[in-house]
């Protein structure tokens, strides 16, 4: 069932007044490019696996969810994600919520951690960024190469609709523009405190394990890192299993 967020404009995968309120509910984030179709039956087996509610939903401007409100955007649009995060969580009075969130949806999750800590009780991302490298930028420029060479915008289209343009312009034009080169959120790592899984391809295509090592390090709840070998941006469609058996293992360890 479909539910439409009014303030927000985005639409959930379920029904939260069908959640057991006695379970964990694990709210699925997706990256700079995605949407709930895009997570396939990856949210159902790790509720099962897991035990938990599961709930994914598509950003405003994404997916099916209403056009984005701007066609802009600034250093904060990720902090703006997270305050979105923050009120839709207090609107279906979720608890003991675990976000896990992929690329763009895990530094949504990070960010939500530090600044509302008394609402998340652990956190599982993927191909998360706190700072800009080279191999960020080199892997956007390839992408734009892709969507104006190949088929790419035509396999965005059947999830975005009339959005598509919107929504891979904003992403490359923002992470490309020479204001957002010192993008960083490190200082936030410190106010995490929930315990917390990092995953990362080895051979991710979007960043180094320089970002894992720093979420690691900075954060101030129980950190724990997953690199997973010949990997690259998406652990969960590339190695599902892996993913599954140490998602499923974090969460029930809770």
């Amino acid at each position: 069932m479909d539910i439409l967020i009014n303030t927000n404009n985005i639409r959930l995968s379920d029904n939260p007044e069908s959640f057991n309120p006695l379970l964990s509910t694990i709210i699925f984030l997706h990256d700079s490019l995605g949407c709930i179709e895009l997570w396939r039956n990856f949210p159902k087996k790790i509720g099962v696996l897991a035990n938990c509610n599961i709930l994914s939903y598509d950003r405003l401007g994404y997916g099916k969810s209403d056009s984005f409100s701007e066609l802009k955007r600034d250093k904060e649009y990720l902090h703006k994600e997270a305050e979105i995060l923050s009120k839709l969580i207090d609107q279906l009075a979720l608890k003991n919520v675990v976000l896990f969130g992929h690329s763009d949806g895990g530094s949504i999750a990070l960010l939500t951690a530090s600044l509302f800590p008394k609402k998340i009780k652990g956190i599982i991302t993927e191909g998360a960024h706190v700072f800009v490298e080279k191999e960020t930028l080199q892997g956007i420029i390839d992408a734009k190469v892709a969507y104006e060479e190949t088929n790419l915008k035509d396999k965005l289209a059947k999830y975005h609709g009339k959005k598509t343009e919107d929504v891979f312009r904003m992403w490359a034009e923002t992470w490309l523009s020479p204001s957002f080169e010192d993008w960083n959120i490190e200082s936030y790592l410190s106010g995490i405190q929930c315990p917390s899984l990092i995953i990362q391809g080895e051979k991710d295509e979007y960043g180094t394990i320089d970002q894992v090592a720093s979420i690691v390090k900075k954060t101030s709840g129980t950190s724990e890192s997953l690199i997973i070998p010949n990997v690259g941006h998406t652990p969960h469609k590339e190695a599902t299993e892996v993913v599954l058996k140490k998602t499923t293992e974090f969460t029930l360890n809770l």
